[in-house]
This record gives structure tokens, C-alpha cells and sequence, in this order.
């Protein structure tokens, strides 16, 4: 904006324009601009211009004054020129260039608003706005940081321009018709986490390369502005001011040609997107709206792969196998007949993180160039896109995600979800195998398949359907990432959102990533990890730069820099906070009397109570309990000893005791642990794991898991995922397996690690006679029957003759079940002889001799009670 007093005789203001580079140009010219780059700027000048009223008269002095001020806070003066000059009679136009700044580079400016004021003779008579920016880089020169082309389209339009939604586009123009020539630009913005000035120069040249008019657009990018847009335009109002001819839109921004859009003027429009020239590209190129380079060849696609970070392995599979295909297709041309046709399907092996998503657009993209795909593009799918709930909801899922990913590539993540189990038909996932086997053989084509996931799960997924396996032809496997190769994707990431890092910053995350990376198993993130870490150490320096007496005070340097602080309060292994459980009393006391009532096993009574005082010194002393005690315990002992039975009471005593979160637990045997198939068996025992989490895994009959000889039996696969879930999460639930004490002994021989992971043995002995004899007395109690003198005499003495006389299988409490049952179904029998009438109460609740005498006490007839089964004749 110019101000001067129109009755100073001497001078008549002119112009007061701002540059930074002295380099010459023709007619006196400099680069004038109002936005620099930080790290491209050591001085500022301002350009001064007046015409000279004593032109041809007489030469005369000129006093003038020139001043820079920031904006950055307030108004603040930076400098102050004065200078004399003698002003010649032969000087129509009169230049004073003056600048301030710093002759290293990126030392004075920083990012901010600032202007000139020039002052002659005391007068002021102009002011001239610039602005310092800040990518955070300093190698701008290799490349432009702060936006990418997304699209550049040219429309025609009067002087007040198009609204967007009437545009129509075209690369050629008429001559008779075309009024301007617009330039639509939308650049992909890279600063989105700061405002910004951009300023766009756009010139017009005719063939000669003469400058036709050039538009300067200055304009202010919001922070969160993922798109710019501008337009430029250049022509007249009036229809017929372009000939014939062949022409050019150049776009200038920070000093840098950065794209050249031809055009041509013709006898009529045609539409259709321009061609553009890029720097470093040989080859012209056509952006659509979404960004897409539609004229990307071959060779440019396996760059932009050549220059992903690691992946070497890949990235040469990647290229042979194209260029096998690149030789099917010569051959082709050649008249070759090959017996099948190209096979675009391929496997993808790898953790999470590992780049698997990223190539496949890339192989989208390859194939498409290789004719053998019509669009490229990338359809991500999992098992919850594809399977139904219900029958018949399946197969309208699979084949909508087959047509949305015609003409490019259907990508099943995690695809061995869709094999759970061969042996379950209520499985949807095998209904999509078949119908994407289908596809993959005699469909519509124009469809290359990807599967992915971990390699044992996958393989299982191949092996799930016969023709499968036979679909895909090739394999890549994706390794985890090296720790230095994690390092430069956390430089990416930074720089994706907006940050940099301090040296100690980035050297704490580096000691992260190899600490993560040495502890890394098959879920281990990768990439996905560092985003995580990165982001992480975003949010704490927002939380850091907004707990400040005075944030927007900051400068954009000191809001986007991660310190060590920052990276340092990054919580990698989130610890949940423990819950407080107190002490349930009631339940302990309803526990402890449910023990103590128990008969006998007085040893394994003694054991659990000294474990309560134990937990209750701990209270006392307001000491944490919860994951503090480690109590995976072995129940040895015969059948029928009250195993399961304390299991249940000491489960209820922990939840009581508060060691335990959630104090369930859940029962199983080896048939819910162990599954048919291979892969399947760690899978099973992980979710009853699981499910047993904040409580207790009881297995009963443990040893039958190692019992099998055969190398197919996979009983040892759940062992070894028993092992490390009980390894690393100790405290977090306990295992209580139970089993006879010979079978117990060899189940602990069988894997090494198995003794040394249980902290307790509870070992239960078999019941004495007169205890089994006071078992049988509660079991008649509660069926509200009393024994006579002499049957229970009986009782005690058969049962005392059962226990000389035990083996190994000997049945315990179990057998004196057996036999009550019995002797109560006697009774039963007997009552049912005699008359209704003549049934007294006194019947129907006594035990007689006539009801027990069946029970033998000699070795030759029927010395060991066993109930009468069903039994089967075998067909061999």
C-alpha cells in the first residue's frame, strides 16, 4: 500500500517491492517475493523506486529512510537506514536497494510477519509486507517441504472467474471462445500442523517463451488445511484474444519452478486432463483429482518401491517376478501358447507393521502398468468384512468386496481367520474359501488376491481347502524391520506429523526401538510401533507446551520440537492400576468352614490355613497382595480323594483373599484343551487361558496332555503354551492341575520346565476306614436315611475291608458313593414289596442288614465293590 504527498515537487513514489536473491536479471530486475524460506534466506531487501520530477532539469539530494519491523510481537523496530543520495538529471526512475539481515544462512530471520517503510524527506510513502517461514529443514533446496501437487487442471472463465462446480476442463482451447485461461491448483499441504503464508507465482508463456502475464497469489493456510486450492488465470474479457498456438502455465513457489503446465489454443476445446512436467522427470505426467499420476509408468512405480525404507528381500522378489511376467508377455507377443494363464495371486507372509499393506498397492499399481489389471487400486478386507452371521449372509458379503476390488487388488488381511476350524461345518469361513477359490479359477479375472498373516497360521489356511494352495503362486515373506531401519521411519513419521526431534530425543527413541526390538515377538508392531512412540511423544509435548504460563507465546520452533522429556514420560508397557480388594470376610469364613468340614486330609487343611495367615500378615502390614503371590499348585492323589472339590473351596479362599482379581474358575481336561489340526491346539489353550485370566485354570486329569506316544498328538503343543502364558503372567491367574500320583509323577517328567513352574504340591491321601465310614454316614444324612445297629456295623466293616484291600484304582469318597447309592436302591427295592397301608416313617427312613448283606467281606466273592456297567462286545 503506497502513501506519498502528492504536492512534493521533486519525486512521484512509484514502487516498493522486497526480495532476497541479488542475482542479475534483465531491465534491472530482481526476484521479488513476499514469503522466504528460513533456511534460504541470509539477507532481506527492500527495493525503493520514484520518478524523478527533475528529470532533464538538475540534479538534486534526496534524503530517505528505510525501516524494517517485526509483527512478532506487537510492532518492533529491527532497523533503521538512512541514506543520502544524489539524485542525476539523466535518472527518469530513481532505485534505492538496501537490505538487513545475516550472511549465515538461517542465523537473523525467524518465522514471522514483518514489513517496510520508506520514508523521503520525512514523508512516508510506502509499506511492503514479507513473511518468514519454517518448514523445520534446512536442505530446502532438495526438495519442497511444505506442499506436493495433488492436481493441476485448466478451465476457461471471464475475468470474475468459475465457481468450481461449473468448471469444465480442458488441455486444448479455442481460439474464438477463450476469454482467460485458468490454472486450478490443489497442493497436498505438509505443514498441516502450523498456519502458514504460501505464495504461488504463475506465468504464462506463449511457444516463443514469451511471457505473456504472470499472477501472483499470495494466500494464508490455516493450520488443519490438508488441501490448498488457488486459481490463476490470464486473457481478457473478450472472446478471440488467444492464437493459435502452443502454450505454457509455469507455477513458481519459493523460488522454485515446481511444475509446467502446456496448453494449446486451437480451433476447438478438447477436454481432458494436461500433461505436466515435473523436475527430475523426463517424461510428462496426468494427475487426476485424486492425485493419482495417470501417466506413472512401469519404472517410476518401482522407485517409489526402490525407496521404501528396508524390505531389500522383497523388493527383488517384487521386480524378478515382474519382469517374469514382463517375459510371459513377450513370449506372448512372439505367438507362445502358454498352457495357464498369468498368475497375479501371491501370499504375504509377516508380523504386523512390516510394510504388507504398502506393497500390495504397489503390485496394484505394477500390474495395472503390465496390462494385466484395469484400475490398481487396493481393496483391504478381514474375516469381519467377508463372514456372515447367519446362513446365507456370506456370500453377498465375499462377492460385494470381489466387485469393489475388480480391476485391482483384494487384500485379506489376517486370511487364516477364515480357516478357525476344518472340523467345524457351522464355520462361514470356509464358505468364503470356496467361493474366492471359485473366483480365483474360472471368474471374471481382473482381480489379483493377497493374502496375508503370520507363516504357521497361513500355512494352515492353504492346507484348509484342497484347491487353495494350487491358486497362489507366489510367497513373500516380510521380515521384522532392523532397529536402524525403524530409526529412519521414525525420522518419516516425525516429519508426517508436523515434529522434529532433539539429538537426545532421537537417541532415546533409538534406545527404545532396540530394546522393542530385542524383546520383540511375532505381534511386534514394527512400524506401526514407532508411529505409536512418535505420536506418544506428540501428545506429552502438547501436553508439556500447554501447561506454560504463556503458549501461544511460543514460537512454532518451540512448539513442534520433541525433547528427551518428552519421549522420556512415554509409557511403552501401559500398567494397569491395580484394583483394591479388601478382604471379603464373609466369603473366607463361608470357605474356610466349607475346608474344615471336610473329613480327613488334615495336612492339605494346614497347608491352605498357614497360606491365609500368611496373606493376612500382609494386610496387616498394608502390604499388596493382588498378583503378589504366585500359587500354581499340583492336586495329587487316587480317585475319590476331594480334589476337585478343595480346588473349588481354595479358589473361593483366594478371591476371598483378595490374590486373585476375579477369583473364578474355569474346569477342563485335556479335550478342551487340544484340538485335531496343526496350529489349532496353542489357539484353543490360549482363549481357555483367557478365559481363566484373574482366576484359576483347574485341569483335571493334567497327565493325559503328555500321556500319548504318537508324534501326531499335539497335547505337547498346549503344554508349551501353558508354560510361557504361566511364565508371563505370573500372578495373574493360577493353574491347578490334578491327576493320580504314578500319572502325575511321569506328566511332570515329560517337559522340563513343568515342576519348576508350579510353587505348590497338595498331596491327598487316601481316606482312613472310619473316615470313609463318617463319609458314608453324611452321604445316609443327606439322604435322610439312618443305618440300623448292625448295618452300620456292616458298613464300617466292609468298608474297612475295601481299604486293606485297595489298589491304585482305588475309588475313595468316589466309591463310597457308589456303594450308599447302592444300598439306598435296596432299600428302594425292599419298601416296593411291602404294602402302602403298612409303610410307616420309620421304613421308609432306616437301613436294614436285608439292604447292605449284598456287600461281601471275602477275596473270592465280589471283595472289591464295583457298580455294575453296561458293557460292549468288541466287533473284532
Amino acid at each position: 500500500m503506497a502513501e506519498f504527498n502528492p504536492n512534493f515537487s521533486k519525486f512521484k513514489f512509484k514502487e516498493l517491492k522486497v526480495y532476497a536473491s541479488t542475482e542479475w536479471l534483465a531491465d534491472n530486475y530482481k526476484k521479488y517475493r513476499q514469503v522466504f524460506d528460513r533456511y534460504n534466506t541470509t539477507y532481506i531487501y527492500a527495493e525503493l523506486s520514484f520518478y524523478n520530477k527533475l528529470f532533464d532539469v538538475e540534479n538534486w539530494d534526496v534524503h530517505i529512510e528505510l525501516k524494517c519491523f517485526s509483527l512478532k510481537k506487537g510492532r518492533k523496530e529491527i532497523c533503521n537506514l538512512n541514506i543520502h543520495r544524489k539524485v542525476s538529471k539523466y535518472d527518469n526512475v530513481v532505485y534505492v536497494r538496501e537490505g538487513w539481515g545475516n550472511k549465515k544462512i538461517g542465523t537473523f530471520w525467524r518465522k514471522g510477519a514483518y514489513y517496510w517503510e520508506a520514508w523521503i524527506e520525512g514523508q512516508k510513502v510506502a509499506s511492503k509486507y514479507f513473511y518468514i517461514e519454517d518448514s523445520g529443514r534446512e536442505d530446502l533446496d532438495e526438495d519442497i517441504h511444505y506442499l506436493s501437487i495433488k492436481s493441476l487442471r485448466l478451465y476457461e472463465g471471464s475475468y470474475d472467474d468459475v465457481p468450481a462446480r461449473s468448471r469444465n476442463y480442458y488441455h486444448t482451447f479455442s481460439s474464438e471462445e477463450t476469454r482467460y485461461v485458468y490454472l486450478e491448483m490443489l497442493f497436498n499441504n505438509h505443514n498441516i500442523s502450523r498456519s502458514w503464508q504460501c505464495e504461488v507465482f504463475v506465468k504464462f508463456f506463449d511457444g516463443a517463451k514469451d511471457l505473456k502475464g504472470q499472477v501472483v497469489r499470495l494466500h494464508r493456510v490455516e493450520k488443519n488445511d490438508s488441501v490448498i486450492q488457488l486459481t490463476a488465470g490470464w486473457g481478457a474479457n473478450l472472446k478471440g484474444c488467444w492464437r493459435e498456438g502452443n502454450y505454457t502455465a509455469e507455477i513458481i513457489f519459493m523460488d522454485q519452478q515446481i511444475a509446467v503446465v502446456p496448453f494449446t489454443v486451437a480451433e476447438n476445446n478438447i477436454k481432458g486432463n494436461p500433461r505436466i512436467l515435473l523436475p527430475n522427470h523426463q517424461a510428462p505426467i496426468i494427475i487426476d483429482t485424486k492425485g493419482e499420476n495417470l501417466s506413472e509408468t512401469f519404472e517410476d512405480v518401482m522407485q517409489k518401491m526402490d525407496v521404501l525404507i528396508g524390505l531389500k528381500s522383497i523388493k527383488k522378489r517384487v521386480r524378478q517376478h515382474a519382469q517374469y511376467i514382463q517375459f510371459l508377455q513377450l513370449r506372448k507377443e512372439k505367438g507362445f501358447v502358454e498352457e495357464d494363464n498369468i498368475n497375479v495371486h501371491s501370499v504375504f507372509i509377516g508380523n504386523p507393521g512390516t510394510g504388507k499393506t504398502t506393497v500390495a498397492g504397489m503390485m496394484g499399481k505394477l500390474y495395472k502398468k503390465m496390462g494385466l489389471l484395469s484400475k490398481g487400486h487396493v481393496h483391504e478386507v478381514d474375516r469381519v468384512d467377508l463372514v456372515g452371521e447367519y446362513i446365507g449372509q456370506t456370500a453377498p458379503k465375499v462377492k460385494e468386496a470381489i466387485e469393489k476390488a475388480r480391476g485391482g487388488v483384494l487384500f485379506i488381511d489376517e486370511a487364516y481367520a477364515l480357516a478357525r476350524s476344518n472340523d467345524d461345518s457351522k464355520d462361514f469361513g470356509r464358505e468364503v474359501i470356496e467361493i474366492l477359490v471359485k473366483e480365483m479359477s474360472n471368474g471374471a479375472g481382473d482381480m489379483a488376491v493377497i493374502v496375508a498373516g503370520y507363516p504357521k497360521e497361513m500355512q494352515h489356511f492353504l492346507d484348509s481347502n484342497p484347491g487353495l494352495k494350487s491358486r497362489f503362486k507366489m510367497y513373500f515373506e516380510f521380515e521384522d524391520y532392523l532397529p536402524q531401519e525403524l530409526s529412519q521411519i521414525a525420522v518419516l513419521a516425525s516429519e508426517k506429523k508436523g515434529v522434529t526431534l532433539t539429538d537426545n530425543a532421537k537417541n532415546r527413541i533409538d534406545e527404545i526401538i532396540i530394546e522393542a526390538y530385542r524383546n520383540r515377538s511375532r505381534s511386534f508392531g514394527n512400524a506401526r510401533f514407532v508411529h505409536h512412540i512418535i505420536e506418544q511423544a506428540k501428545i506429552n509435548l502438547g501436553l508439556r507446551v500447554m501447561s506454560t504460563e504463556r503458549p501461544h507465546s511460543l514460537t512454532n520452533e518451540e512448539i513442534s520440537l520433541i525433547q528427551l522429556p518428552d519421549v522420556d514420560n512415554i509409557d511403552i508397557n501401559i500398567q494397569r492400576k491395580l484394583p483394591k480388594i479388601p478382604t471379603d470376610e464373609r466369603l473366607l469364613t463361608e470357605a474356610l468352614k466349607e475346608l474344615n468340614s471336610l473329613i480327613g486330609m488334615e495336612p492339605v487343611k494346614n497347608q491352605i490355613t498357614e497360606l491365609v495367615n500368611l496373606v493376612s500378615f500382609y494386610r496387616d502390614n498394608n502390604k499388596e497382595v493382588l498378583k503378589k503371590f504366585f500359587l500354581h499348585t499340583i492336586f495329587v492323589g487316587n480317585p475319590g480323594t476331594g480334589k476337585t472339590t478343595v480346588a473349588r473351596i481354595l479358589t473361593k479362599i483366594y478371591k476371598a483373599l483378595g490374590v486373585l482379581e476375579r477369583g473364578h474358575m474355569v474346569e477342563t481336561d485335556r479335550q478342551g484343551l487340544v484340538a485335531g489340526f496343526i496350529g489349532q491346539t496353542a489357539t484353543k489353550t490360549a482363549e481357555k487361558i483367557d478365559e481363566a485370566m484373574g482366576g484359576v485354570l483347574f485341569i483335571d486329569e493334567a497327565y493325559a496332555l503328555t500321556q500319548s506316544g504318537s508324534s501326531g498328538d499335539y497335547g505337547s503343543e498346549a503344554v508349551q503354551t501353558l508354560l510361557k502364558r504361566m511364565e508371563d503372567h505370573r500372578g495373574e491367574f493360577f493353574v491347578f492341575v490334578a491327576g493320580y500320583p504314578q500319572n502325575m509323577d511321569n506328566f511332570m517328567k515329560a517337559n522340563p520346565g513343568l515342576r519348576s513352574r508350579f510353587d505348590k504340591v497338595l498331596k491327598f491321601e487316601d481316606y482312613q476306614p472310619e473316615e470313609l465310614f463318617e463319609i458314608a454316614n453324611l452321604m445316609l444324612k443327606k439322604e435322610h436315611v439312618q443305618p440300623t445297629e448292625a448295618a452300620a456295623e456292616h458298613l464300617k466293616n466292609y468298608l474297612a475291608y475295601q481299604y486293606k484291600y485297595r489298589d491304585k484304582y482305588f475309588g475313595n469318597a468316589r466309591m463310597v458313593r457308589n456303594i450308599i447309592s447302592e444300598a439306598i436302591k435296596n432299600q428302594n427295592l425292599r419298601l416296593s414289596t411291602i404294602d402302602k397301608a403298612e409303610r410307616t416313617a420309620e421304613h421308609v427312613h432306616e437301613l436294614t442288614i436285608e439292604d447292605v448283606q449284598m456287600f461281601k467281606l471275602n477275596t473270592e466273592e465280589d471283595a472289591i465293590f464295583v457298580p455294575k456297567q453296561i458293557r460292549f462286545r468288541s466287533s473284532n
